[in-house]
């Protein structure tokens, strides 16, 4: 029954990512591990995979309407792409099982990973709830604080090579605020740079995890099939009130995952 809950809420994944263009990563992971009964680590693997190829999917529609910022995305992307890609190919492998021990307990990689990942949900909670950042105008002149933006792409990289989240809560108010794009279109190309980001990241765990194509495919599928139904409740539903309704349920996701691994263990 569990697996076809988690089967079911992958379509989840992408009515996510096409209704606000995030928080697929948010739901990926804890379905993978929790409902799945996958590992931390290699669940981050199939995270960056099924939100890679979702992200990829869901950008399209934005590149036909003209609503992706190309030089903003290379200008995010290239820090991004260096940070996820060696995160994932050597600095993931070298984090040994047991990081520490405090007196007897010793605390596991698979631990530290999920309660990072808790610790970045309370974060993408923070900013969908309290969104209320201010946006370019359409037609208004981009500003491009070069230094700042490759600086937010390579932190963002990192932590999506960590945690495998496409960081899309961090994308996107980064465009809105340094490059002043409006919220559309700092939605699709969040989308492209996550896309781009998230795969490149998985080809770093090819030679690291033994992967279950069959199983990720189906997997990935069902969640591009919910892109294309997110897409479509889009145009009914207004994406700030949505915005800060998935924000709670993120909330309380995260506070779930601390309770899980520490409390209730």
């Amino acid at each position: 029954m569990t697996e076809i809950i988690g089967f079911a809420l992958a379509t989840v994944i992408g009515i996510s990512l096409g209704l606000i263009g995030g928080g697929g990563s948010i739901l990926t992971l804890p379905i993978l591990v929790y409902l799945l009964g996958i590992n931390p680590v290699l669940s981050t693997a199939y995270s960056l995979f099924v939100v890679g190829s979702t992200s990829l999917v869901g950008s399209f529609n934005f590149m036909k309407k003209g609503l992706v910022s190309y030089k903003t995305a290379i200008i995010f992307a290239i820090p991004s792409f260096l940070a996820v890609f060696l995160t994932r190919k050597y600095l993931m492998p070298a984090i040994p099982n047991e990081l520490f021990s405090i007196g007897n307990y010793t605390v596991q990689k698979d631990f530290a990973i999920m309660i990072l990942f808790a610790l970045v949900m309370l974060m993408a909670s923070y900013s969908m709830i309290t969104d209320n950042k201010p946006e370019g105008k359409e037609g208004e002149a981009l500003k491009f604080n070069y230094p700042l933006i490759a600086a937010e792409g390579f932190v963002v990289g990192t932590l999506t090579g960590i945690v495998g989240a496409g960081g899309g809560f961090l994308i996107i108010p980064a465009l809105v605020l340094l490059v002043r794009l409006p919220m559309k279109m700092a939605v699709g190309t969040s989308l492209l740079i996550i896309a781009a980001k998230s795969l490149i990241g998985f080809l770093g765990d090819l030679g690291n995890q033994v992967i279950d194509w069959q199983f990720l495919i189906i997997f990935t599928v069902l969640s591009i099939v919910g892109i294309f139904i997110g897409t479509w409740l889009s145009k009914f539903i207004p994406g700030k009130k949505l915005k800060k309704s998935f924000g709670w349920f993120v909330l309380i996701m995260a506070v779930y995952i601390i309770l899980k691994e520490t409390v209730l263990k």
